[in-house]
C-alpha cells in the first residue's frame, strides 16, 4: 500500500543511517495506484502533491472511521456509520474558500464555499512580482459576463455578476502554486518571472473573512523549485530545519545546507508556509 511506502520512506529519511534516501519503492507502489505517474516522464509537481495528499487522506480517513466503529458500543445506540471526513492530511493542509456571488440584476448575494489543499496563484508579470502582488490578484473582484454568466435564483435566468473570494478557513500549512505554465498569444510557455517571497510574517489577513479566527500571520518552510522549461526540467527542494532552523538544499542525491538568502530563487514553483 502507498501509504506504508510513504511511511517507511519518512522513516529511512528521519533515522539518519542512509547519506541519501531513494523514493523507488514509493514511486513504484504510487504508480500501481495513479499510472499517469508510472512512467518515468516528466509530470508536474502540483499535480503529483495534490495525489500524495488525496491518497494520504484516503488512508488516515479509513484508519479513523474504523477506530470510530470499534470504540462505539452499539448498547449506547450510537451509529456505525462515520460522519466524519476528517484526517491529520485535512487539519493541516484543507482550508476554505468562500465565493461572494453578487447578481448585477437583481443584487442579491449568495455564497459557494470551496475546500482547497493548494491554492493556484496567477502570476501578474513577465519580469518581477511579490507573493503578495500573486495574491491580490487571485483575490481580486471578477465581473462574470457572457459565456461565464451565472444563473440567479431570484431572477429565474443567467445574469452578469461580480465574484469575490475570501479564506473562511486558514489552514496549519498553507502551499502555494506559482502558475508559472500559461498560455500567452496561443502558446503555452513557462514564466521566468522573479517572485520575491517573505521568509516570515507573512500576513494573509486582508484576504480571510472577519469570521475566521485562523492563524493570519506564516512563516516559510519549504519551497519546492523547476528549472527547465515545458518539457523538460529537473525538480529540486529547500527545506527548512524544524529544530536548528537551518536551510537545506534537496537536489537528488545531494543534500547541502545553504545560507538564509539562497532561498530566495527564481526558479521557486510550489511555496510551503
Amino acid at each position: 500500500e502507498s501509504v506504508t511506502a510513504f511511511g517507511c520512506l519518512v522513516s529511512d529519511m528521519w533515522l539518519g543511517e542512509f547519506d541519501c534516501v531513494s523514493p523507488e519503492a514509493f514511486h513504484s507502489i504510487f504508480g500501481k495506484r495513479y499510472p499517469a505517474f508510472s512512467k518515468r516522464t516528466q509530470h508536474d509537481a502540483q499535480e503529483f502533491l495534490i495525489c500524495v495528499l488525496d491518497d494520504l487522506h484516503e488512508a488516515f480517513k479509513e484508519v479513523r472511521a474504523q477506530l470510530c466503529q470499534e470504540r462505539q458500543s452499539p448498547g449506547a445506540g450510537a451509529s456505525t456509520r462515520s460522519s466524519s471526513g476528517t484526517s491529520i492530511i485535512t487539519q493541516l493542509f484543507e482550508g476554505q474558500l468562500n465565493h461572494g456571488i453578487r447578481c448585477l440584476t437583481c443584487k442579491a448575494h449568495s455564497d459557494r464555499p470551496e475546500s482547497f489543499t493548494v491554492l493556484s496563484l496567477p502570476i501578474p508579470s513577465t519580469r518581477v512580482c511579490s507573493l503578495q502582488d500573486c495574491l491580490e490578484c487571485f483575490f481580486q473582484p471578477d465581473t462574470l459576463t457572457l459565456n461565464n454568466q451565472i444563473h440567479c435564483y431570484w431572477c429565474g435566468s443567467n445574469q452578469d455578476a461580480t465574484v469575490k473570494a475570501s479564506i473562511t478557513k486558514a489552514p496549519q500549512i498553507i502551499i502555494f502554486h506559482l502558475k508559472r505554465f500559461a498560455w500567452q498569444d496561443k502558446d503555452r510557455r513557462k514564466l521566468s518571472t522573479t517572485v520575491c517571497y517573505p521568509f516570515k510574517d507573512l500576513d494573509l489577513s486582508p484576504y480571510i473573512s472577519t469570521s475566521c479566527r485562523s492563524t493570519t500571520e506564516y512563516s516559510l518552510c519549504a519551497v519546492v523549485n523547476h528549472a527547465g522549461d515545458l518539457d523538460y526540467g529537473h525538480y529540486t527542494a529547500f527545506c527548512k530545519h524544524s529544530v536548528t532552523k537551518h536551510w537545506y538544499s534537496f537536489d537528488d542525491a545531494q543534500v547541502t545546507k545553504i545560507p538564509d538568502s539562497a532561498v530566495q530563487a527564481d526558479t521557486a514553483y510550489l511555496l510551503f508556509y
